[in-house]
């Protein structure tokens, strides 16, 4: 008959059901009380006058008689149905929960069983949990405001749908009526049972006291620690109460409070009830439901028993305890978190030294988890209810963070040597715990057949276990064994058992230990959660972010701060299948809850790199060479013997000076912050990766992620742009800024495990484009705007020139001071530097501003031609007729308008072609097996080749800051140019009369004073020797555009140039055309720098010996020393 009840069957499955069912009703109850989430059905205006009445009526509603009040629910029924229908179903889980819990109760009552923790652990651990899940249930139901109208507005609309009430709404109605005082009526339906419940309470009045003990009498016993008896180190840690050693304290301290207020009665008869019962009360003012719902135990204790007559005395302990525990307990757990951080640490030192302690000693690292959890939620439940008390301190904990962390590392380390633990266990079970339990049965002088059955499967499947199993790393699978111990516990725990348990004390405790051990074998992870999750945090942000912030102030405890975002893993464990719909809710949560975290870790790390790396940047930049004049200075005034500097100036210190330093106790600025980064870093190696939800976390990111960002910024701030004043940092300064900032970002790698190459590469390389991955503006877009709007814009008036000798950029000598030292910006080491700084792509898109500019001047140059065009046709066919020449030039206007926008799209090329020559010798530096390749490339390039391979291939070479007969980007440019309204043959007229223009305008330049040639810069004042360059590379451009031979039209513009230069030889006034010599040079260099044109060329139409002269003459007012 024992065997037909299933006792332990129905036990596990409805403690299952209603863990399910519990949390499924504190999901309707925080649905309904959170505005956001509260069903649409019960905030409907509409709605109001229906569940007024269905509240004020409920359950006897009468739906025919004031259908007046319930129009809206008629109209629509079928949305109220769809609405409703679920959290009716779950209300009616409530009723089948009861029923199942209730005839189970009522059969255990029946078979007056046994219950006694020390002896049938699990079998009395699941009669409380069963007990206490269904009081959870009810409390929680009965904290729901609006069960009655979810439930009435589905049973109106059923009624309205199917013309009946559904079958079980009287009895969901009576209930909700039986249970609007759940206490009063739960104590009647436990007056029955209190004989079975008080007898499994009592059995806890050993095992509770020992666990609940001051902090002074756990150091005193030395408890946890491995070191206080080395000679026993390592002996396997065997008591007879095993699972009774790591029990949660919160799990007992509800079995008590919430088992003696059901069957109270005890209290008032049995003087061990009310002892164990007033230690409970001393331990804590709340107790836990599910997640945060609470039970303020004294007020309920209090207010239940005030109903009853004889229950003064007890009122009098609960307020007693009450007190007790307000001016005690704070200080009590306080003293216990103090004791198990050191412990805990200790622990984990031993074993992570020697991890093959974990198999004797595996029981020690459950009892430390164990015993910080119940401190962890202890101080959440009354940090979140804090009671007014003189003492707040007591309820909050700075040093949280430091508990937290070491039991993650346990938590880690059992994981991670989980193969020796199976290896110890799987050996000690075979070869120990399977002869003691055979030996127990043969010593058994009854043993029925059932019994004997399980029994003797335990011994066998205990001696099949083998090290090899653990060495081919097979999958172990012993709960089957545990359950039928389950089940032996049940058979055996009930009146008049063939085998009574109780009287065969030695086979409890086989078996207890042999239930521990094969836990180590195949359920290590379960036994981390029931030991240490602490997804109760999830339900208690406010108090777990107030942690992580208490903790995050303390300098001693950042080390400790990754244990905060790692909790944030337990999480995913705190959900049910029967509650799906608040999985994704919860995932968002945690996810939240665990990216702020490791992003103020980051940004709290982040900030000290950088700081760090802000004082390197400054030591560096006190040695660049622009701070090294005054040290010159002072040395040519002691070397001269000039007077000294009196003593009130302040001596600058030389750069070096903080490394000096008498006594190394004293710690600089740049000490504090490094063991502030040793601090932070320390954290990290918690762990590299963790789950919340499916999603693997990987802790070093979010600290990229940051550093990535602050460096852009910091890059961009070093630049230091400001757009009113036009000024910009020299690209060099702003290079040995960087490579500082990069020299000691490096430096972070040896504190911690992450890739500060990818970091940098990622920073630098979104530099050289436009805008970043913010969207922000980067330093290639700052140094386009400058080199566009305030060199070139100056260079372009000829208040800036260009020199050739020295390959740069400089002012005209003028009387106001130059806002800027062209030269500083423009010469070769600052665009390397710029090169190096924004890279091909940075340069790319410097380029295409640059040829933007070159289009619309293009543009303007087509409309002066349109507007010339019958009078440079004209004078394209009559150039060799100096008469008619003559004539048509003073029809001709707008040349110097011509003259002046080629001079201005020449100096851009020419700035364009310095910068892409600095990129090249970047490369060549950086990368010169790729550079060769490509050269070579280019060099292959013949005429004959088809020009979309040419241009292709100039693409290629130009993107490497290479040199080329045709210029790619500007073909392209002018390529778009083109409209539909334009035919090609028109686009090559313009072109061919644009040349004309430029020639025939040529002798104007010599009348303007700027035009001269100047010797030292190797250039003329007006920048007019950039026509050169914007000649060639235009009208190649501009030919190939047209598929039109480039050289063939050169020819001819030097042939019409050359013979308007001849004709302005003929000018017998020389003031007129003081600077001819400057402009002959002109044709020289057009020639000199064009691939299309030779010196031949340019001999059979213009005299050799005019050339001569004119350079004779520019050099002539030059004076040379040599020596």
């Amino acid at each position: 008959m024992d065997y037909q009840q299933k006792l332990a069957e129905k036990l596990t499955i409805l403690n299952e059901r209603g863990s399910g069912v519990l949390i499924r009703m504190n999901y309707i109850k925080k649905s309904c009380a959170d505005p956001k989430k509260r069903p649409t059905i019960l905030t409907d205006k509409a709605m109001e006058p229906a569940i007024k009445y269905i509240n004020k009526k409920f359950p006897n509603i009468d739906f025919r008689g004031n259908i007046q009040n319930l129009t809206n629910i008629q109209r629509q029924k079928s949305e109220v149905l769809a609405a409703t229908s679920s959290y009716y179903d779950s209300f009616l889980d409530v009723i089948e929960f009861r029923d199942h819990v209730y005839e189970l109760l009522n059969t255990i009552d029946a078979c007056q069983c046994f219950f006694d923790i020390q002896i049938n652990f699990d079998f009395t651990k699941s009669y409380l949990d069963l007990i206490i899940t269904y009081t959870s249930v009810i409390i929680t139901l009965s904290r729901i405001d609006d069960k009655k109208a979810l439930v009435g507005m589905f049973n109106c609309a059923h009624e309205m749908t199917n013309g009946s009430s559904d079958p079980s709404y009287p009895r969901l109605g009576q209930m909700f009526v039986e249970y609007e005082h759940p206490w009063k009526k739960l104590t009647e339906e436990f007056g029955p049972h209190t004989k079975s419940v008080t007898a499994a309470l009592l059995s806890l009045r050993m095992v509770y006291p020992r666990r609940n003990l001051p902090a002074e009498q756990w150091r005193s016993a030395q408890l946890l620690s491995l070191l206080s008896a080395p000679a026993a180190m390592l002996d396997p840690m065997c008591c007879n109460t095993m699972a009774c050693e790591y029990l949660p304290m919160d799990v007992m301290e509800r079995w008590i409070t919430i088992g003696f207020l059901l069957c109270h009665s005890s209290l008032n008869t049995n003087q061990a009830s009310q002892e164990l019962w007033k230690m409970a009360l001393r331990s804590g003012l709340y107790i836990t439901l599910t997640r945060d719902e609470v039970l303020n135990i004294h007020k309920v204790s209090e207010d239940l028993f005030d109903g009853f007559k004889g229950y003064n005395k007890r009122i009098a302990d609960i307020k007693e305890c009450r007190e007790h525990m307000i001016v005690n307990g704070g200080a009590l757990h306080r003293e216990r978190r103090q004791f198990l951080r050191g412990a805990l640490k200790e622990l984990f030192n031993v074993l992570e030294d020697e991890p093959g302690l974990l198999g004797p000693k595996a029981l020690y690292v459950f009892m430390a988890l164990s015993f910080s959890r119940d401190e962890v939620l202890w101080l959440v439940r009354h940090s979140e209810n804090m009671p007014k008390i003189k003492t707040p301190e007591d309820y909050i904990d700075n040093q949280m963070a430091e508990l937290l962390f070491h039991m993650e590392k346990l938590r880690g380390l059992m994981r991670k040597y989980n193969r020796i633990v199976q290896r110890y266990h799987v050996q000690y079970l075979a070869q120990f715990d399977a002869l003691v339990l055979n030996d127990t049965i043969q010593n058994m002088y009854v043993c029925p057949e059932e019994e004997s059955v399980l029994m003797s499967s335990f011994v066998s499947t205990l001696s099949a276990l083998s090290v090899k199993q653990v060495e081919n790393k097979e999958e172990f699978d012993l709960r089957g064994l545990r359950l039928d111990w389950l089940r032996l516990q049940a058979y055996t725990s009930v009146n008049k058992a063939p085998l009574p348990l109780k009287d065969y004390l030695d086979l409890a405790k086989v078996m207890n230990v042999i239930q521990f051990h094969t836990r180590m074998v195949d359920n290590v992870e379960e036994m981390l959660q029931e030991t240490s999750e602490l997804s109760i945090l999830f339900s208690y942000p406010r108090v777990f972010e107030k942690m992580f912030m208490q903790s995050s102030e303390e300098v001693n405890m950042k080390r400790y701060l990754m244990a905060f975002p790692v909790v944030c893993s337990h999480f995913s464990g705190c959900g049910h299948p029967l509650c799906p719909e608040e999985t994704e809710a919860m995932e968002k949560k945690s996810l939240r809850l665990c990216v702020t975290f490791l992003e103020q870790i980051a940004k709290m790390t982040g900030s000290v790199v950088l700081e760090i790396c802000a004082e390197q940047y400054n030591l560096t930049d006190k040695l660049q060479p622009k701070h090294c004049a005054e040290t010159i200075s002072a040395a040519r005034h002691r070397k001269q013997k000039k007077p000294m500097p009196k003593k009130g100036e302040v001596q600058k210190e030389k750069p070096g000076a903080e490394s000096l330093r008498k006594d190394r106790t004293i710690l600089t600025n740049v000490d504090k912050m490094h063991m502030m980064l040793t601090e932070l870093c320390s954290t990290y190696g918690l762990c590299t990766d963790f789950v919340v939800f499916e999603h693997i976390v990987v802790t070093t990111e979010f600290l990229i992620s940051h550093l990535e960002l602050r460096l852009s910024e910091i890059i961009v701030r070093m630049a230091n742009y400001n757009q009113a004043t036009q000024e910009i940092a020299r690209p060099s300064d702003l290079l040995a800024g960087v490579r500082a900032y990069t020299a000691s970002l490096h430096s972070l790698s040896s504190y911690i495990n992450v890739d500060i190459v990818r970091l940098v590469k990622n920073v630098l390389l979104q530099q050289t484009q436009p805008l970043d991955s913010r969207g922000a503006q980067t330093i290639t877009t700052l140094y386009t705007n400058w080199y566009l709007e305030s060199l070139l814009r100056q260079a372009s008036n000829s208040l800036i020139v260009h020199c050739p000798t020295i390959q740069c950029f400089v002012y005209q000598m003028t009387d106001n001071e130059p806002p800027f030292r062209a030269e500083e910006f423009s010469d070769v080491s600052e665009l390397q530097a710029l090169a190096e700084l924004i890279g091909p792509y940075g340069l790319k898109f410097l380029s295409e501003n640059l040829i933007w500019h070159i289009t619309s001047q293009v543009s303007e140059l087509k409309k002066l031609v349109i507007e010339n065009m019958d009078v440079l046709v004209q004078m394209k066919n009559n150039y060799d007729k100096p008469e008619e020449m003559a004539i048509l030039k003073k029809r001709l206007t707008g040349g110097e308008n011509v003259l002046k926008r080629m001079t201005i799209i020449g100096v851009i090329l020419t700035f364009r072609a310095m910068a892409q020559e600095c990129l090249k010798n970047i490369l060549q530096k950086h990368c010169p097996y790729m550079m060769g390749p490509i050269e070579y490339l280019r060099d292959l390039i013949s005429p004959e080749v088809d020009i979309k391979v040419t241009l292709s291939v100039f693409e290629l070479a130009s993107a490497a800051g290479l040199n080329c007969d045709i210029d790619p980007a500007l073909v392209a440019a002018i390529g778009s140019m083109q409209t539909d309204n334009t035919s090609i043959d028109e686009e090559y007229k313009l072109s061919c009369l644009l040349l004309v223009y430029i020639a025939v305008s040529l002798p104007t330049l010599a009348l303007d004073p700027n035009s001269f040639y100047s010797r030292e810069h190797g250039g003329h004042n007006n920048n007019i020797h950039c026509l050169a360059a914007a000649v060639n590379q235009l009208a190649a451009a501009m030919f190939t555009v047209q598929s039109k031979n480039i050289e063939q039209h050169l020819k001819e513009f030097l042939l019409l140039a050359s013979s308007t230069l001849l004709q302005l030889g003929q000018n017998v006034e020389r003031i007129e055309s003081k600077n001819r010599e400057s402009v002959y040079l002109l044709l020289h260099m057009i020639v000199e720098q064009s691939p299309f044109l030779s010196q031949d060329m340019l001999e059979s139409c213009f005299p050799y010996v005019l050339l001569r002269n004119a350079y004779r003459e520019v050099y002539k007012s030059f004076i040379v020393t040599l020596g």
